[in-house]
């Protein structure tokens, strides 16, 4: 590829320039992956282990949690590798690799999102047809379409912005590689194509958030007509946090793709980027699982049995 010859690594954005405050990023970003890696980890084990939670909902839930995983595993590593070393090298193709998985787990979660507003709306205005909406077999194919368009709008992504010749430099103003701040590098016009590729994305993501917002007023204008304020809470409790977190992702995500290079900064577009790649990924776990009370029963059980089953095992081994 042409642009190989002027550009084989790129430096990424340096959070700090004293030692200190490169370490205290490090410690940061390891809390805040570590605890993703806990609340994913743990509503995949406890969907996967409950029958009970074998239904359309929480199998939409397990999709979300893996592909927060990889998501947050594709940037927030390599971010804590060059606070702890104090470097900011990452290789040509380790950069092609990471827009590629970034976009990929990022345009299948936004479409997850999409779904699973499609589920609570047919579960809570169209509860007859439920079942025939959503039968097992139509969840598997709605959660694999959208696996698949992330896969290919990442492909589309990973190869238009990767056959730009780029020589304006080799430095990302970003903590990790980010296609606007790759297309800053470019030295020929090619790069409108992928411009033009973006907005595209960002049509449809909007499309998807006009529909995700249709879905929720019309699943607030049922809920308000049950007399029940003990629905009304767990309605709301569930689905207003999730436009919470769409909303956020959204906005951010739009604005850091095609904001004017007017009033782009580097701490500017640090905060930006934070905000929709960190933390959906981080808080999604705590939206799920706090306010659902037969994921915490779940959780409860697993937990139990993991500490109850090495005390059975000791017991047996003695009688042994």
């Amino acid at each position: 590829m042409s642009n190989r010859s002027f550009v084989t690594e790129f430096l990424l954005l340096a959070f700090a320039d004293t030692r200190e405050l490169q370490l205290w990023h490090f410690w940061l970003f390891l809390g805040i992956y570590l605890a993703a890696l806990l609340g994913n980890g743990l509503i995949i084990t406890a969907i996967a282990c409950d029958h009970h939670l074998h239904t359309p909902m929480y199998f939409f839930l397990l999709n979300l949690s893996l592909l927060d995983l990889g998501s947050i595993s594709t940037t927030l590593p390599k971010a804590m590798h060059n606070s702890l070393w104090d470097t900011r090298h990452i290789s040509y193709s380790g950069c092609a690799a990471q827009v590629f998985f970034f976009f990929f787990f990022v345009t299948a979660e936004y479409y997850l999102l999409t779904i699973m507003s499609y589920d609570r709306y047919v579960a809570i205005c169209k509860p007859l047809h439920y079942e025939t909406l959503l039968g097992s077999r139509a969840c598997v194919h709605m959660a694999a379409a959208a696996w698949g368009t992330g896969f290919l709008w990442a492909v589309l992504h990973t190869a238009n912005t990767f056959s730009l010749p780029l020589c304006q430099s080799n430095t990302l103003d970003q903590f990790f590689c980010e296609i606007p701040q790759i297309l800053k590098l470019s030295c020929s016009y090619s790069y409108l194509r992928e411009l033009g590729l973006v907005m595209v994305s960002a049509c449809l993501g909007f499309g998807c958030f006009v529909f995700i917002v249709v879905s929720y007023v019309q699943i607030f204008r049922a809920v308000l007509r049950i007399p029940s304020e003990q629905g009304w809470h767990k309605a709301f409790s569930t689905c207003l946090p999730h436009l919470a977190v769409v909303s956020l992702f959204i906005s951010t995500s739009i604005f850091a793709y095609l904001k004017p290079p007017s009033i782009s900064s580097p701490s500017l577009d640090l905060v930006v980027s934070f905000l929709y790649s960190v933390v959906p990924p981080a808080v999604n776990p705590l939206i799920y699982s706090m306010r659902n009370q037969d994921l915490k029963d779940a959780l409860r059980k697993l937990i139990t049995r993991c500490y109850s089953e090495p005390i059975n095992c000791s017991s047996s081994s003695k009688q042994l």
